[in-house]
């Protein structure tokens, strides 16, 4: 792996490209919240109009994928259909619909007579996105970035270029068209640039990456700029020995299969060995039927799978339909399998006990944690944040699907009235710390 030494410096072109977002962050963040939903608007109304030259550029991007063997996780994210499109578009109007996150007071303070403090959230300031395929997210980021008041320099995978330019160019013309800078949305095309924004920590306050762990963790390790995001989406679903049947079925196929690519789609299936043979018998021909490949333990191989698997299975994101399966004495052995392997995304348990789904909730430590519900529900559309710029693991905040309230920070404000301190030490004044 590179180290920060060898990511190359950015050229002038970069630099003048930073510049113009940055000085369009700082209009933005003083925009009124009523210009930045009118600004959305327009960026939607552009996007429908150019929806004919997008839907092209993204044919052509998909023909050339296909002929270079890209896989088909890729290029499933990378097909972008009308329905697909048209739900994006639906998508950053919504954000529009969203409360303001910027200027938000979260502590109003008496500190002492005449002195009064105010923490307030703002803007981050400008946002350097990099992601493989999924187009869509140009939108989604966005629409989630102007709203938030920051500026946004975003760099796709080479695979969806032409995708990204017509959509990037929809949006700029909604911007220039709604009177806020277009600059505020930049679009990177090489593989240089990319790598170069790593080395942008003057000009971009945060580093978003979206896409495999490789890309991920490369970036982390690469960059003096703050990094959000996750590498891997292990995401596992436990199969109680309280389950309801038909619902266990249900839930699990569509954890696995409503999407695969998803970083929120389920790798791993644990079932409780008192559940496992009336599950399994039900399970492998259903999975079998919707081409899911089954990978399991020995008690499962035993049980019916045909496929045996290994120490690398459990730590595989197949974005793939490959599912592992391992047999659980209880509770205590699921959780126990999710600490070690759990990339900390999404995981979740099918009961019909309450102590049970609340003891595995509490204990495992994943951003999310779900009962008797799909994986798939761990989406920032989904939770109603309008869209989401990405999925964070890690334990300080934000984490989950990131949408508005992890966009923005928040600074102190102290308003007196020739207040100082030597007057506090003097016992000349003394503290109310009153809040309003």
């Amino acid at each position: 792996m590179a180290n920060i030494f060898e990511v190359p410096q950015p050229g002038n072109d970069l630099l003048e490209k930073a510049d113009q977002v940055r000085l369009a962050s700082i209009k933005i963040s003083q925009t009124k919240n009523q210009n930045r939903i009118k600004a959305l608007n327009f960026m939607a109304d552009y996007l429908e109009k150019h929806t004919k030259e997008i839907l092209e550029a993204n044919g052509e991007d998909y023909k050339i994928a296909e002929k270079k063997g890209i896989s088909k996780a890729l290029l499933s994210r990378l097909k972008l259909s009308k329905e697909k499109l048209n739900s994006g578009i639906e998508g950053v109007r919504k954000v529009g619909d969203l409360s303001d996150p910027v200027n938000q007071v979260q502590i109003k303070r008496e500190l002492s007579k005449g002195l009064i403090l105010e923490r307030k959230t703002v803007p981050i300031g400008v946002l350097g996105v990099i992601f493989e395929s999924r187009p869509d997210a140009v939108m989604q980021i966005s629409s989630l970035a102007i709203r938030s008041g920051n500026g946004v320099m975003l760099k796709g995978g080479s695979e969806a270029n032409l995708t990204n330019a017509a959509i990037v160019n929809a949006l700029q013309k909604g911007l220039s068209k709604s009177g806020l800078d277009k600059n505020a949305i930049c679009l990177l095309t090489s593989r240089k640039d990319s790598m170069s924004m790593l080395n942008l920590e003057n000009h971009i306050n945060l580093i978003i990456p979206r896409g495999s762990n490789e890309l991920v963790k490369f970036i982390q390790e690469n960059t003096r700029i703050p990094v959000l995001g996750h590498a891997d989406g292990i995401c596992h679903l436990y199969i109680d020995n309280e389950a309801n049947l038909e619902m266990a079925l249900s839930v699990a196929l569509d954890s696995k299969i409503q999407y695969p690519a998803a970083c929120n789609a389920i790798e791993t299936l644990l079932v409780h060995k008192d559940f496992a043979p009336v599950f399994l018998e039900k399970a492998i021909p259903l999975f079998n039927s919707n081409d899911v490949k089954l990978i399991g333990d020995k008690r499962s191989v035993e049980l019916g799978l045909k496929h045996e698997a290994s120490l690398e299975d459990w730590q595989t994101e197949y974005l793939d339909l490959i599912l592992s399966v391992k047999i659980v004495d209880d509770l205590n052995e699921a959780i126990a399998h999710i600490q070690k392997f759990s990339s900390k995304h999404t995981d979740g348990i099918i009961t019909e006990n309450s102590i049970t789904a609340n003891k595995f909730m509490n204990i495992v430590d994943s951003a999310g944690v779900f009962h008797n519900c799909s994986t798939r529900f761990a989406d920032g559309f989904r939770y109603g944040f309008g869209a989401e710029v990405g999925i964070s693991t890690q334990s300080l905040p934000p984490r989950g699907p990131v949408g508005l309230e992890g966009l923005v920070t928040y600074k102190y404000f102290l308003k007196g009235d020739g207040n100082i301190v030597d007057d506090f030490s003097a016992g000349k004044a003394t503290y109310t710390h009153k809040d309003f």
